[in-house]
């Protein structure tokens, strides 16, 4: 896989800001709001304490107030009682609006994130997602996305509130006493440093667990998906013993996260009390000697209090910040990668292609220090059936995935309608090209809408005709609701033969250029395996259909038949022909009917003649 510069996550966060620029503008003014009120609180209990209850002369300023302190307190303890209850109910709508917007801008950038990161995991090559577990890749787009949501809709603006909040706070205590305010804050530089250091190793530790936390999720897809199998062989407690491998170290990762986080909130309260401990000591002192006002000293214990409050908020998010990093980085290594096979900027449409595929001196290796095809050199001609066969690993699949573009070839050229087919857009390729694997893959979704999977647009009509071509219509209305039942997970609720027949009828209702089957018919029995092969045979009449044969079965209808070894082109021709020549696929048609009549041995007892007519009859 290649890298590109690390700017596609960025440019996604910049581009979602941007649109929402509105909001956070909104979100900004609440912020300043809560601010200004915020630092309002400890005022009216310093107005109440210096001029109500001890009586001392109003500033100028508040002169006109002063008949009203002296004949009644009826009016200026209301005023006080009026100003906290307005002072609390305007930081209420503030803050909730500030957390509302954040929350729906952080909520919104984890969708757009998770979409992203979604669609470029679909757009990798196989070769990434071949080397990448899936529980890792499942942890990425959930987990992380998430976690950078939180600390978006708790971080930014909730940031920047508790940082203006410092900043008011410091400025208002320099201005009341300068000196008592350096005593309040003496402890911020000390416990600045200690954050640092706690909240860089914590970053450590994070990474830690996210990458067991990925362990975790690839090992329980890993089972879940070969439940079968692992029942199948009793590996039950192995599989376990695995799991709490991972989880013993994930806990272990957990306790010390968990230890970093709590020493850092002790550290801030241990310092917010000796900062407190001074201001009391040192306020009350200039209290005494008539330096300040005891209102005064209510401020900056009340600043004291809160100054503190500011700095655990901000460790707190520190520490979540940390952990988001982690997740950042990771969702940013995805969205940084660029996939191999991609579309040049000038791709054309493949539309109504006639299905002529011509193969040049085509040499791939999924790895790039090993080969699989080499040199391989054909010709497909338009409308013909053609058989790919040769033993396991023979590079039969990989020129499959060459056709598709799944890969591009390291040297050599593919060539469809005589157009090289990198110059093709690659969804509108596959589009025109129909596919069955032996390995079938369904949905969980209804039937229908697994048939019409390769055409969104299809009609009931169109589904059920390729049912009914794919002999999977009795089936299907059989079941309690027909064509609207739900799969399982793969279709794990139908079987084997069930499930090829859906397959193909998803293959056949694209109508495609060029159809390829891996052995269409193997789990179905052999009165519906002819019947299915006559039907792709009548749909597909002068279209092209490439078919990986594993058993040879009627091989002499196929036009070309093409024979691999060892990822090189060593035979090529119609069945009789190849035959006529008795070279690596006679071999190969000579071995599977001895294999086939190996089975009847033990009951016939009769050995078998090795005969230059025996694999013409098998065929």
């Amino acid at each position: 896989m290649s890298l590109r510069q690390p700017s596609r996550f960025k440019e996604i966060i910049l581009s979602h800001l941007l649109k929402k620029k509105g909001s956070l503008s909104l979100a900004a003014l609440c912020l300043v709001g809560y601010t200004a009120i915020d630092l309002l609180k400890p005022w009216p209990l310093k107005f109440l304490f210096d001029y109500v209850l001890l009586q001392q002369p109003l500033p100028t300023s508040l002169a006109t107030l002063q008949g009203m302190l002296l004949d009644g307190m009826l009016l200026p303890l209301s005023i006080v009682a009026g100003s906290i209850v307005c002072i609390s109910v305007l930081s209420g709508v503030f803050s909730y609006g500030q957390l509302y917007l954040t929350s729906k801008v952080g909520f919104e950038l984890s969708a757009t994130l998770r979409r992203e990161l979604f669609s470029r995991l679909q757009r990798l090559s196989l070769s990434f997602h071949h080397q990448t577990r899936t529980g890792e890749l499942l942890t990425k787009v959930s987990s992380d996305t998430t976690a950078l949501r939180d600390v978006f809709a708790d971080w930014t603006l909730t940031m920047a509130g508790h940082c203006l909040t410092l900043l008011g706070m410091i400025a208002i205590m320099f201005v009341l006493n300068w000196k008592l305010a350096l005593v309040t804050m003496v402890t911020l530089p000390i416990l600045g440093t200690l954050l640092f250091l706690l909240i860089r190793k914590l970053k450590a530790t994070a990474q830690k667990q996210r990458k067991q936390e990925g362990k975790i999720a690839s090992h329980v897809s890993e089972v879940l998906g070969a439940i079968s199998l692992v029942q199948a062989f009793g590996r039950e407690e192995h599989e376990e013993t695995r799991l709490q491998q991972y989880s013993d170290h994930h806990v272990e990762q957990g306790i010390q996260t968990a230890r970093l986080v709590a020493a850092g909130s002790r550290v801030v309260h241990v310092m917010e009390a000796i900062g407190i401990a001074g201001t009391v000591l040192f306020g009350g002192w200039l209290v005494l000697t008539k330096h300040m006002t005891p209102g005064d000293l209510l401020i900056f214990l009340s600043y004291g209090h809160s100054l503190y409050k500011p700095v655990r908020h901000l460790s707190s998010l520190s520490f979540k910040f940390s952990r988001a990093m982690v997740s950042a980085k990771r969702v940013a290594e995805i969205l940084d990668i660029e996939p191999e096979v991609r579309d040049l900027p000038d791709a054309r449409q493949a539309t109504a292609l006639r299905g002529d595929i011509a193969f040049n001196h085509v040499t791939f290796g999924y790895e790039r220090t090993t080969n699989v095809l080499h040199g391989v050199s054909c010709h497909i001609k338009a409308g013909q059936r053609v058989a790919l066969v040769g033993s396991s690993g023979a590079g039969k699949s990989t020129i499959v995935n060459l056709i598709l573009r799944l890969y591009e070839p390291q040297t050599g050229s593919i060539l469809i309608d005589g157009i090289d087919s990198a110059q093709y857009n690659r969804e509108s390729l596959r589009q025109n090209i129909g596919i069955v694997l032996q390995d079938t893959v369904l949905f969980g979704a209804s039937i229908a809408e697994n048939i019409s999977y390769g055409k969104p647009d299809a009609t009931r009509d169109e589904i059920e005709r390729a049912a009914a071509l794919a002999y999977a219509h009795n089936f299907i209305v059989a079941l309690p609701d027909g064509y609207d039942t739900i799969l399982g997970e793969r279709g794990g609720t139908l079987s084997g033969g069930q499930r090829q027949r859906i397959c193909l009828a998803r293959a056949i209702i694209k109508q495609p250029s060029i159809l390829i089957l891996d052995e269409p018919t193997s789990a179905v029995d052999p009165a519906s395996a002819s019947l299915i092969r006559d039907t792709v045979a009548r749909l597909q009449a002068g279209k092209t259909t490439l078919v990986i044969a594993h058993q040879f079965f009627a091989m002499d209808q196929f036009d070309q038949i093409l024979v691999l070894e060892n990822g090189r082109l060593v035979e090529q021709g119609t069945h009789h022909q190849l035959v006529t020549r008795k070279g690596q696929y006679y071999a190969l048609l000579t071995h599977q009917a001895r294999g086939a009549q190996s089975e009847d041995a033990d009951t016939s007892n009769t050995l078998y003649p090795e005969t230059e007519g025996e694999a013409e009859t098998y065929a």
